[in-house]
């Protein structure tokens, strides 16, 4: 329920959510633009009122292995940082993935590649949906496109990491983390009891009882057979997330003639690029992508089928792209605007690009 009516950045808005979801124990390290974040948990000091831990690591790598470590006990915890930060943490990720150890982890992305700049960007693209990491593995990615989605997606990717024991990635970017817009909080939510733990995490080092064998959280398995069978686990697991967890939005598809697809920042971009083409006669409609992974293939195609062509917008060289053209299967026109380095394009841009190359 709706508890109270705030004026917040986005990166405050994680900060906020992490302590009223429940979170047990945040391990992060500052990086722009995402620094907010564990500056905003420091002034809460959260460990005085709901006893949960936050803690500055000294570096990316070790703050995602203090999340394995914490999150291997069953316990509610989480990471954030920006680009170049998520590269550090991939070795972690992996073995996070491997070992099917909940989690939640915020990337606000950044420009780059390398240090690149601080400003916004989309091109983590690849990194987050893709598997950063080593080994056939993937994060369930939401891409909120609003300070209040940022807020509410913590509390969804709690509900999605213990259901299916995977890390959940939220994908945001500069221009939301800096944003600060109008948000609704909601009632906290307590930190589970020991027994609540108990009964949420049954696979959990929380200790040996004696009417049970050792839990053992590792992804080392030797044995090449059954490394296998795991494998074949994992993909039944993602299979079943294509299947019942993808999210999207769709604005004035009934009767448009041409789509822009994007997600994120440059959704609400395009959002404002389609009215404009819309009081220009141009019939134009708005497929925004909520869950990067799984993608919407099954509904963007059925979509497509029914358009003359399709603009995808991101914030990148081009990244996004590739899942359109496949869940399209190339049968309508798919083509790419982006800014990158930082630049946030403007929805005149973007109105100029699909005029040149879909509408024509």
């Amino acid at each position: 329920m709706a508890k109270d009516l705030k004026l917040m950045k986005g990166n405050e808005a994680i900060a906020r959510a992490m302590i009223a979801s429940g979170c047990d124990g945040y391990f992060g390290y500052p990086i722009t633009p995402q620094s907010e974040v564990m500056e905003t948990l420091m002034a809460e000091k959260p460990w005085e009122t709901t006893g949960m831990v936050v803690l500055q690591a000294e570096s990316e790598v070790a703050s995602i292995n203090m999340v394995y470590g914490g999150a291997a006990t069953g316990k509610k915890v989480a990471t954030s940082s920006s680009s170049p930060g998520i590269s550090l943490m991939q070795e972690g990720m992996t073995y996070l993935a491997g070992a099917e150890i909940p989690c939640v982890v915020v990337n606000v992305m950044r420009g780059g590649p390398g240090l690149g700049t601080i400003q916004p960007s989309q091109s983590d693209y690849f990194q987050s949906t893709k598997g950063g990491g080593h080994g056939d593995y993937q994060l369930y990615t939401l891409a909120p496109a609003s300070v209040q989605e940022m807020y509410d997606f913590v509390f969804d990717a709690w509900d999605i990491a213990f259901k299916y024991r995977n890390p959940v990635l939220i994908l945001s970017d500069g221009a939301i983390g800096q944003c600060m817009e109008k948000l609704y909080t909601r009632d906290d939510v307590p930190r589970w009891t020991e027994e609540e733990r108990r009964a949420n995490a049954p696979w959990a080092t929380w200790g040996k009882p004696a009417t049970r064998n050792h839990n053992i959280v590792t992804s080392l398995e030797l044995d090449s057979a059954k490394q296998e069978i795991f494998n074949h686990k994992l993909q039944a697991k993602y299979a079943e997330m294509k299947e019942k967890e993808v999210r999207y939005e769709m604005l004035n598809c009934e009767d448009a003639e041409y789509i822009i697809v994007a997600y994120g920042s440059s959704s609400r971009i395009a959002m404002k690029a389609m009215q404009m083409a819309r009081e220009k006669g141009i019939k134009v409609g708005l497929f925004r992508l909520i869950t990067l992974f799984p993608f919407p293939t099954k509904q963007l195609a059925e979509v497509a089928a029914k358009v003359k062509g399709i603009l995808c917008v991101e914030m990148s060289a081009g990244q996004m792209i590739e899942d359109v053209k496949l869940a399209t299967e190339c049968k309508v026109p798919v083509e790419h605007f982006g800014r990158f380095g930082g630049i946030i394009p403007t929805p005149g841009e973007v109105l100029k690009a699909l005029e040149e190359k879909i509408v024509k």
